[in-house]
């Protein structure tokens, strides 16, 4: 057996050029073992994924289909059974009052993008407040979706094994994005364009973690396949718009005019956030008073338009099938009422992501735009609303832009990509998650608009 003083001057093979290293001194991976521990995300991503899919599914339908028909019939005449919507957001808006205030306010995107700057990880102790409180919030019916949960728990996860396994920040990074990837390769159903939406929203001018590019697809197919198996939801796309004819060279111009017309909206409804923010402003304290409040005007919203009432993902295709009945003016009231059902969501203290919502905005508006215009195909005019309103705000014209391809399944990628960048360029000054910034960027020290509730994310940050 070797002795305790020959093992000691035997040299390391991953330490020869640091002698005074101590023994337990952070490591990087082989690109074998990072391939390996992005697998292991994927797989535990997509397993989470499908859990809270199920949760959140018997939530949603003992809330809003079984409760409703064993109680309604009680309702004193006074008190006609429409009002149950309401009612329910307003109970739920309580209910995720008290969550918050017994387990704390987890963050949101904004705190997760300014985690991943720095210090490179996301916290996995404000996981439990996380899920529970973003279960309840969607289930009371907010505007706000799943995915902003999903990356936050899985973008954890990455975050633990990294310093399970003694990595270096650069390291635990880069898992970090693996966990997001996995959340959002499940969530969107396109794995190539959520591990690029992952490394995209923490900039405001484009992807700069590249060398998390490979390990973050990996993790997002495997969690997409995951999911998808156990599940049982098919393969491609998503929402069946109407067929375009073969694109032509004015399809280009009016991706680009249509871009514009998003990045229009989008500064609209982030002025709206704003107001409501200063609104709510005094309230902040008082988290249970304010997402009570906040529940009772989204009820009130839906009273009047139904269709703003949960996260959107299922309400577009109600656009795409039905929505040309309403006429124009419907539809972008529609748009217009959704933009505050969000803003007083967020503020409020629901938990959420905005990315559907953001696209329901974009449909309805898109649609209505076509109405007016009959020489303008209405999936054209859908999609790149869609795309141009998300990425005015989100600042991922790539990922968006691969996303909407897949989930409207047509052809009409470089219409989309026309329309997202000319959004992101127009709007490249306008910010409302405030913490994007360059990798090599110091966090701005006195934000415009503090961030004090989870919904509080906008910021006008100089370019």
């Amino acid at each position: 057996m070797t002795s305790r003083a020959t093992r000691a001057e035997a040299p390391s093979a991953t330490k020869e050029a640091a002698p005074n290293e101590r023994p337990d001194s952070p490591r990087q991976l082989t690109y074998t073992q990072l391939m390996m521990c992005a697998a292991l995300i994927g797989v535990v991503g997509g397993l989470v994924a499908t859990i809270y899919y199920f949760v959140l599914e018997s939530l949603m339908h003992g809330v809003w289909h079984s409760l409703p028909e064993r109680i309604t019939p009680y309702f004193p005449s006074w008190l006609p059974e429409s009002n149950y919507v309401w009612i329910a957001t307003t109970v739920g808006g309580l209910c995720v009052g008290i969550v918050l205030y017994f387990m704390g306010l987890p963050g949101e995107m904004a705190k997760v993008v300014d985690s991943i700057h720095n210090p490179g990880k996301i916290d996995v102790r404000k996981t439990p407040a996380m899920v529970v409180a973003s279960l309840v919030a969607i289930t009371a019916g907010g505007s706000a979706g799943p995915e902003a949960p999903l990356v936050q728990v899985n973008g954890s996860f990455g975050s633990w094994l990294g310093e399970k396994l003694n990595l270096d920040a650069a390291s635990i990074r880069v898992l970090t994005f693996c966990g997001m990837s996995a959340a959002l390769g499940a969530f969107f159903g396109a794995p190539i364009g959520a591990a690029l939406f992952a490394l995209e929203i923490p900039h405001r001018r484009g992807l700069e973690y590249y060398e998390a590019v490979a390990p973050a697809v990996v993790s997002a197919i495997l969690s997409f396949a995951v999911f998808r198996i156990n599940t049982g939801i098919t393969i491609g796309g998503f929402y069946h718009f109407e067929a375009v004819p073969e694109l032509q060279p004015i399809n280009l111009v009016q991706g680009l005019l249509l871009g514009a017309v998003g990045a229009v909206v989008a500064i609209l409804f982030i002025t709206i956030f704003k107001a409501i923010g200063e609104l709510l402003a005094p309230l902040e304290h008082d988290l249970i008073l304010l997402a009570t409040l906040g529940g009772l005007i989204i009820g009130l919203i839906a009273y009047v338009y139904p269709q703003t009432l949960f996260f959107s993902e299922e309400q577009i295709h109600t656009v795409i099938e039905s929505g040309a009945t309403l006429g124009a003016a419907t539809l972008l009231a529609i748009a217009l009422a959704k933009m505050f059902a969000i803003s007083f969501t967020l503020h409020s203290g629901f938990l959420g992501g905005f990315i559907f919502p953001l696209f329901f905005i974009g449909a309805n508006t898109g649609l209505a735009i076509a109405l007016l215009i009959p020489e303008l195909h209405p999936t054209v005019a859908m999609v790149c609303l869609m795309a141009a309103v998300n990425v005015a705000v989100t600042k991922t014209p790539v990922s968006t832009s691969i996303i909407l391809s897949v989930l409207s399944g047509t052809t009409m990628l470089p219409v989309i990509v026309i329309a997202s960048f000319t959004s992101f360029v127009l709007t490249s000054n306008v910010a409302m998650i405030g913490t994007q910034r360059s990798r090599q960027a110091a966090p701005a020290k006195e934000p415009l608009f503090p961030q004090t509730l989870p919904g509080k994310i906008l910021q006008q940050v100089p370019g």
